[in-house]
């Protein structure tokens, strides 16, 4: 069976991700793309050989179209996914799930309702790295999980999308709301979920727009740096850092400290893992390249999301997955504001 998909939002993430993803999925039969922007729609759908829908409500109610992916700015969210879901279609919502709580809750009440599938857009998950990274974390081949420190960062969004500008929504509050928080941090936290199958239950932050200013001239209104402390259920101590600020490389390092070793995930250029035992001993995995902005390669979330519909398997990010992710980001954002450990 191939199937027919419709696309929210045609900015960068639908052009380097989601579209030439699903145009390279052998399940996929056609792709219908829809913006606010009809342009954008239009020049997406010549490069993807694809086709437009003029208005939102034309993708939703077009019986042939079986899933959604929902790439609109992170104030949309909730509208567009909820609405896709109750209209009978499989959604892959991108990160965050939305903006507050409640707003998620409701996606989740739609997935559920409708009994159609809802993925949301963590592709940290699928990185063959973070997979065998987790893989040797459960099997505890270095024993407990003690502690860890992450980190997420790059150049800043105005260089990634599509509006390349300081006036990208990803810096309004109204629109963003937990700026690096929500684009980056959001990320790692589920990344730290999931591979220390655990959750983080208590924060302490500081945060700041320490450099990125708006069209205006002024600071954005969201924060462009955010360094963290945290805490998990099963007791592991961590720290995180996320920022738009940092103008060499990029960062998408995680160090995970055990009982009888270390493994540093993303901090050799050659090797994706590489583990140091207590006794010195070192153990290097060469696996694949991450995923960064200067890098786009396949995720394996487009895959993944048409392989849960295909043969009716709960997806691996699910919209319950998703809220904690965003609980700890908002927790993060209110311990950052209030200076208080704030527990979840």
């Amino acid at each position: 069976m191939k199937y027919k998909v419709g696309i929210v939002g045609c900015g960068s993430i639908t052009k380097f991700r989601h579209a030439p993803e699903y145009k390279a999925n052998p399940y996929i039969k056609e792709i219908v793309f829809y913006d606010r922007n009809i342009e954008r729609a239009e020049a997406l759908a010549e490069e993807f050989g694809g086709s437009v829908a003029e208005t939102f409500e034309e993708l939703i109610e077009d019986p042939s179209i079986d899933m959604i992916s929902d790439c609109s700015s992170n104030e949309n969210h909730s509208y567009f996914t909820s609405k896709a879901l109750a209209h009978g279609k499989h959604v892959l919502c991108e990160k965050p799930i939305a903006l507050t709580i409640e707003e998620a809750e409701q996606m989740i009440a739609a997935q559920k309702k409708s009994k159609k599938k809802l993925m949301i857009d963590h592709n940290q998950r699928f990185t063959p790295a973070h997979q065998k990274a987790r893989e040797i974390i459960q099997q505890e081949e270095l024993g407990k999980v003690l502690s860890f420190k992450t980190s997420f960062g790059h150049k800043g969004p105005e260089y990634w999308g599509v509006n390349k500008s300081n006036s990208t929504w990803f810096f309004k509050k109204e629109r963003s709301k937990l700026g690096v928080l929500g684009d980056l941090g959001i990320h790692k936290v589920d990344l730290i979920h999931y591979l220390l199958d655990d959750q983080i239950e208590q924060v302490s932050a500081f945060h700041g727009a320490l450099h990125k200013k708006d069209e205006s001239g002024d600071p954005i209104e969201v924060s462009d740096n955010v360094v963290s402390n945290l805490r998990t259920r099963k007791g592991v101590l961590g720290n995180a850092a996320f920022s738009w600020t940092y103008y060499g490389e990029e960062d998408n390092s995680t160090i995970i400290y055990c009982e009888r070793g270390i493994i540093k995930i993303y901090h050799d250029t050659e090797y994706q893992i590489v583990i140091t035992t207590m006794d010195e001993q070192e153990v290097n995995y060469k696996l694949e390249t991450i995923q960064t902005n200067d890098n786009q390669t396949n995720t394996g979330v487009i895959d993944a999301f048409v392989e849960s519909v295909h043969h009716d398997q709960t997806p691996l990010v699910t919209g319950e997955d998703a809220l904690l992710a965003l609980k700890v980001s908002l927790a993060l954002q209110e311990a950052a504001e209030t200076h208080r450990v704030i527990t979840i």
